[in-house]
C-alpha cells in the first residue's frame, strides 16, 4: 500500500466514537474497554489516516468466533499479525480507515500503546519531532512496508522515553 499522511484532523476523534459504538453492540459483554491510540489519538500529530482502536477482552481466544460479524462491519480478519495474543482486523481494503488490534486483559502491547500515546500528548515537541521524522521517511519510501520497517527502531526508542516517563510518574 502506498503512504499516506495527513495533518492532524478533529474528525479522527469522531470516527473512533462512532466506530466503538458499532463495535459495542457487536461484541457486548465480552469487551473490557476501547482505547483510541496511534498518531490520529495525539492532536496536531501527523498520521497516516487509519485510525488505531484497541479493544480490550477478558478472553482473546472467543474473539475469533467474531470474524464473520466484523466482516459484515467491512473488517478483515488478519491473525495476530506478528504481535502473539493479539487479534488484528483491517477497514477499509487499500483506502484502509480502521484497524482494531484485540488484546487480552494484561496483554503487556495495551500499556505500550497507551502509554506511549498519554507520552506524545504531553510532550509536544516528542510530537512534532516524530511527525517530522514520518515527513522524511515518506518522501524516502514509497509503500508502508518499507516505511514501517524504517521508522521501527525510531519508534522503539520513544517507546522506550514514554515508557521511562511513565514509571517516574508512578513513584511521584
Amino acid at each position: 500500500m502506498k503512504i499516506r499522511l495527513s495533518e492532524y484532523q478533529m474528525i479522527w476523534r469522531a470516527m473512533y466514537e462512532h466506530e466503538v459504538q458499532l463495535l459495542q453492540k457487536l461484541f457486548a459483554e465480552d469487551i473490557i474497554k476501547f482505547e483510541h491510540f496511534g498518531s490520529t489519538a495525539v492532536p496536531g500529530m501527523l498520521a497516516k489516516p487509519v485510525i488505531d482502536i484497541i479493544c480490550i477482552v477478558e478472553d482473546i481466544k472467543k474473539i475469533d468466533c467474531y470474524n464473520d460479524r466484523l466482516r459484515f462491519l467491512g473488517y478483515e480478519a488478519a491473525g495476530e499479525w506478528g504481535i502473539a495474543g493479539r487479534r488484528l482486523f483491517r477497514k477499509g481494503g487499500d483506502e484502509r480507515t480502521h484497524h482494531l488490534h484485540v488484546y487480552q486483559d494484561g496483554n503487556p502491547h495495551i500499556d505500550r500503546h497507551v502509554i506511549f500515546r498519554d507520552y506524545l500528548i504531553a510532550h509536544r515537541e516528542e510530537a512534532e519531532k516524530y511527525s517530522n521524522f514520518k515527513k522524511t521517511l515518506e518522501k524516502k519510501y514509497d509503500s508502508t512496508t518499507e516505511y514501517s520497517a524504517a521508522k521501527k527502531a525510531f519508534v522503539s526508542e520513544m517507546e522506550r522515553r514514554a515508557l521511562d516517563w511513565y514509571s517516574k510518574l508512578l513513584e511521584e
